[in-house]
């Protein structure tokens, strides 16, 4: 196991169960507490230290994922209102639900670039998937990630040349966007051997231009469902089996394996260090020596 990643033998700490399948997570600092969705549950899970597990909202139209704004808000991912929204202390309000009047799919994960710009995937999950959102039409014939400029309102696409994106996130320094194909799981529950169980990366210009894409990473146990980049750059990815920690250009450094499929991760904590794993119904917590690549861009200025 790489030095640099664990001080010792990694293992996943059990902290709760009782989800339906858990998704979408972040750290909030300011109340010590990982949010996270239970998509066919219909609500929003909280975790803390001193109370465990409990609900924080439920009918809320099957949120996915989410992360922190620049101020602090929680921007997430809604598959029944198909928009990309933000969350001020239980005030949710849209971000962006449309492009050139079309209605999105379903936004499924997100993340914030340190100009305020916000990244979201738009796969078909919610408006195909059983329990999952609401049956609906693909309105503008694909299924893309978009780059939304709260400045100027609009959404711009940035890839589209993925079956369905599902988890993203960026290099330490922004130049590279990573993000997941998850095409092997059909919204009708079918295998499709064809589809993709990879993650892309693709060289980011201007700031919001994606270029030459090329795939580092393969999953051959399940898919790249959610994942994250650490400080040194490394891709931490959901599988069947475990979490898997990647270099850049895709070379398997280390494993920590669960006993439920990993659905999404993320770094928190009050050092950062922790990598929170949602694993089917349950949560744990993994012992890591590195933080979230984005953490650590934002805490330097």
């Amino acid at each position: 196991m790489h030095p640099d990643l664990f001080e010792s033998e990694p293992t996943a700490e059990l902290l709760a169960s009782g989800a339906t399948w858990a998704e979408g997570p972040v750290w909030i600092p300011e109340s010590r507490t990982l949010r996270f969705s239970d998509i066919p549950g219909d609500r929003i899970l909280s975790w803390c230290e001193q109370e465990g597990l409990t609900v924080y909202a439920e009918g809320v139209e099957f949120t996915n994922g989410r992360t922190l704004g620049l101020r602090g808000e929680v921007v997430q991912c809604s598959h029944g209102r198909r928009r990309v929204e933000v969350d001020r202390g239980g005030d949710v309000t849209e971000l962006v639900s449309t492009y050139r009047g079309a209605r999105f799919n379903s936004p499924n994960d997100v993340v914030v670039a340190s100009d305020g710009a916000v990244w979201f995937t738009d796969p078909s999950y919610g408006i195909e998937k059983e329990g999952e959102g609401h049956p609906g039409e693909l309105e503008y014939g694909g299924r893309w990630v978009f780059r939304f400029d709260p400045a100027t309102g609009e959404a711009t696409p940035v890839v589209t040349d993925l079956e369905q994106p599902n988890g993203l996130a960026f290099s330490p320094d922004e130049s590279i966007l990573y993000v997941s194909d998850t095409s092997t799981d059909l919204p009708s529950g079918e295998p499709n051997p064809s589809g993709g169980h990879h993650i892309r990366a693709y060289d980011v210009r201007d700031g919001r231009r994606c270029m030459h894409g090329r795939t580092v990473v393969t999953i051959q146990d399940g898919v790249p469902d959610g994942f994250r980049v650490d400080e040194h750059g490394h891709l931490w990815s959901s599988a069947g089996d475990g979490v898997h920690v990647f270099t850049p250009d895709g070379r398997e450094i280390g494993v920590v394996p669960t006993p439920r499929k990993v659905g999404n991760l993320c770094f928190g904590g009050d050092d950062g260090t922790t990598l929170f794993v949602l694993a089917s119904d349950s949560l744990y917590a993994v012992r890591t020596r590195v933080r979230d690549a984005a953490q650590v861009l934002r805490s330097r200025g």
